[in-house]
């Protein structure tokens, strides 16, 4: 495989410096320590720009290559995540977390520190023309970090034409990659639901509305949108995974709160599923007599690859994985900030093996270190083939 060779004389390094990150985890836009790793090391490789605070905690590196751009495209864009998630790590590595109740259960250590290896390689090396930016993001985990980085002027103030980025994933063999054109990652909405209903004593449900009961008819009700109103052939989920009431066994609650997330993978199918939510609630509502609240608000957009860009992106990855290992995938109903970016710019979003490890959120997944020669390579050669010297 015509992995790089001086990527494999890093790998240790960036082996490294991914144990260190996994060690001290942080999350969302509070990742000061992260941010001051990631920049250390740009200066370090003599990055010609290295820019902080971007985005509240994000970093920039810019790093220029041997002759100025003589095509169209000038400057590419490369985007790793440093933050990590509120769980405890159960993993048992000599380099587990040291921070109770925090772990890198999404890799994002390992996409750190892969870009670093990226930007090491070719701040040493320059040969492409004109530049890359590599972009080290906070709160992509519910903080739409990407979204801030781009309202403080990333994309503009850099110039970035293309954008690219990657994520591990369990269950596709390293060594391997998986993308695909159009849809790739669902938009993610959030639901909280106030039903008010009249409370009184469990012995005379007569004389309640039941908070529990309406709850549970519209948990039900919900689920017919996507049976129902949604296109079989479209993609849906409607999910109430927080249910509060009551706090004695005798007792009708007055108040149920339902918080939940709505995935959708088109804009026309994202706007029904909101309409029939509020309509749905609005019905049960008249049946039992209750008052049922809906706050809905819209989260990350779908994640959509660039065809163009997607066509690069695979010809890149089967010349470092070969052919039969860079594969076509159906749309995920995971979410990604990296939509913010794709709505910005023309650009790619591949997926990189991560083996056989426990999934993604995972008190026991873990990044494989074996990728990381595969995810480097791949940002260093999809940088040198775009901005060919």
């Amino acid at each position: 495989m015509p992995l790089i060779n001086r990527v494999a004389d890093l790998q240790p390094d960036i082996m490294a410096w991914r144990h260190d990150l996994h060690q001290h985890p942080e999350l969302m836009y509070d990742v000061d320590r992260t941010a001051d790793f990631v920049a250390q090391r740009l200066r370090e490789f003599g990055c010609d720009e290295v820019v902080t605070g971007l985005g509240r905690t994000g970093v920039v590196g810019v790093i220029r290559g041997r002759k100025p751009a003589s095509g169209d495209l000038k400057v590419i864009g490369l985007r790793a995540d440093m933050d990590a998630l509120p769980i405890e790590e159960a993993t048992g590595l000599p380099y587990a977390s040291k921070v109770p109740g925090k772990m890198h259960a999404c890799g994002h250590d390992g996409h750190t520190a892969m870009l670093l290896g990226a930007a090491r390689y070719l701040a040493e090396t320059r040969n492409f023309a004109g530049s890359v930016v590599v972009i080290f993001q906070p709160a992509e985990e519910g903080g739409a970090g990407a979204a801030a980085m781009i309202k403080d002027g990333l994309m503009d103030r850099f110039g970035i034409e293309q954008v690219y980025g990657m994520h591990n994933g369990p269950g596709i063999p390293v060594g391997s990659f998986a993308i695909s054109p159009g849809a790739i990652m669902a938009s993610t909405d959030s639901v909280d639901i106030r039903i008010e209903g009249v409370g009184g004593h469990a012995a005379r449900p007569h004389m309640c509305v039941d908070s529990v009961l309406v709850g549970a008819q519209l948990v039900t009700a919900l689920q017919s949108i996507v049976s129902r109103t949604v296109d079989p052939l479209e993609s849906a989920v409607i999910s109430i995974c927080e249910f509060h009431a009551g706090n004695a066994r005798n007792v009708i609650p007055q108040i149920a709160e339902l918080k939940g997330t709505v995935r959708t993978l088109k804009a026309e199918v994202r706007d029904l599923v909101e309409k029939r939510i509020h309509e749905v609630a609005a019905g049960v509502a008249q049946s039992t007599g209750a008052r049922i609240d809906i706050v809905y608000e819209r989260g990350y957009p779908v994640v959509v690859n660039h065809a163009e860009q997607t066509e690069v992106a695979q010809r890149i990855a089967r010349d470092i994985a070969g052919e039969s290992n860079v594969t076509s995938m159906p749309p995920l109903m995971g979410a990604e900030d990296f939509a913010y970016m794709l709505e910005a710019r023309p650009g790619a979003f591949i997926f990189l093996g991560n083996g056989d490890s426990a999934g993604l959120h995972h008190p026991a997944y873990n990044f494989n270190d074996d990728a990381i020669v595969y995810g480097t390579s791949y940002w260093i050669k999809l940088v040198e083939n775009q901005l060919a010297a």
